[in-house]
């Protein structure tokens, strides 16, 4: 849209709807420090053109793993004319190592998991049928290395949640972007 000025800007629905999240994601942003808007004469939020820039920058960083809080900070500095280009880097390769931990753990787990399996079916075709094999009271004695495997993971999971809450709770409430 145009304004008197000749300037160009996006109203919260117009930018919600290009970028494929809900308003309350844009305000959401905003109050984090990751998106800025002017107010228009009427008080409507208006934001510039690279608005939708910015959001495909954040939407990219938090699917590698950084957060907003993260993010807010690291774009703080940049707008202040710093250049936070090794701490970018590091905190990437912080996340990559986080990563990397996560599936070394993933595949403990997966290895446990198949050899409970085979132990489960060797104890189901030596159980009567309608007989109980009390499977779930076999998950008490789980090796140490698959408990740790799978609480690691776990953890791991559920900061990842944690971190992209809002985000997910947000893009659930909009609408769908037409093609």
């Amino acid at each position: 849209m145009k304004d008197n000025n000749s300037h160009y800007y996006l109203r919260s629905a117009e930018l919600a709807h290009l970028c494929g999240l809900s308003t309350d994601t844009l305000r959401h942003y905003e109050r984090r420090g990751l998106l800025h808007a002017g107010r228009s004469a009427n008080g409507y939020r208006e934001y510039p053109p690279q608005s939708v820039d910015r959001i495909r920058l954040v939407q990219h960083a938090i699917s590698v793993g950084f957060t907003l809080d993260e993010l807010a900070r690291l774009l703080k500095i940049r707008e202040k004319g710093g250049a936070p280009c090794m701490e970018v880097r590091t905190l990437a390769a912080t996340k990559l190592k986080d990563l990397e931990e996560q599936l070394r753990s993933l595949s403990v787990l997966r290895n446990g998991l198949r050899r409970m399996l085979g132990q489960w079916d060797t104890k189901l075709a030596l159980t009567r049928k309608g007989d109980q094999a009390h499977l779930l009271d076999m998950l008490q004695a789980l090796p140490p290395a698959l408990k740790s495997a799978s609480r690691g993971t776990a953890l791991a999971v559920q900061r990842r949640r944690a971190s992209r809450r809002t985000v997910t709770h947000a893009r659930s409430r909009s609408r769908p972007v037409e093609q």
